[in-house]
């Protein structure tokens, strides 16, 4: 599944998550996967088959993170649909809702994979000089202690240079990548 063409942002069913408007064949796509997994036509599908189908179109979601999904969704839709809740199944609305999150998710990793890859140079870290390169393009006035106590919080390490794995998850703590 392609995630071009995804549009402006929108606070989504999921709580706390920001999602992105899809393209009128990106729903097209998600509503076929939709229908593989309704095989009764019943305009639900169960709950246990919500990874297999994520898995199908290109995610990796873990136990907890399925469970945190349906969690948010079925506390949203509380107030006015207890049977919904009784059955463990996610109508076609809360199977969308869930795919455009995880799309926008994966959107913003790969913007973050990006602007490592600018702040680094290609290399598998970034320096105490590529942090001094960035600042100066970006017009920031920013002392080397400034620069270096920066590095020293991002890395895991030494504090001489981060990695794109601290990179990304400074980012995410910090709300970069949602």
């Amino acid at each position: 599944m392609q995630t071009k063409g995804v549009q402006k942002q929108k606070k989504s069913k999921v709580k706390g998550q920001y999602r992105q408007d899809l393209t009128p064949e990106q729903k097209q796509e998600i509503k076929e996967a939709f229908d593989l997994f309704d095989s009764e036509g019943t305009g639900t599908i169960d709950v246990n088959d919500l990874k297999v189908a994520l898995r199908a179109l290109g995610f990796e979601p873990s136990k907890k993170e399925i469970k945190t999904l349906t969690d948010n969704l079925q506390s949203n839709n509380q107030s006015n649909d207890d049977e919904h809740d009784k059955s463990k199944t996610i109508d076609f609305n809360d199977f969308l809702e869930i795919l455009t999150t995880k799309m926008s998710e994966k959107d913003s990793v790969d913007q973050l994979k990006k602007a490592f890859i600018l702040f680094s140079g290609n290399k598998p870290f970034i320096t105490l000089d590529d942090l001094r390169d960035v600042a100066n393009e970006l017009g920031e006035n920013m002392s080397d202690d400034e620069l270096k106590e920066m590095l020293h919080e991002a890395s895991k390490a030494d504090g001489e240079e981060v990695t794109e794995a601290n990179f990304l998850t400074i980012l995410n703590a910090m709300g970069g990548g949602s």
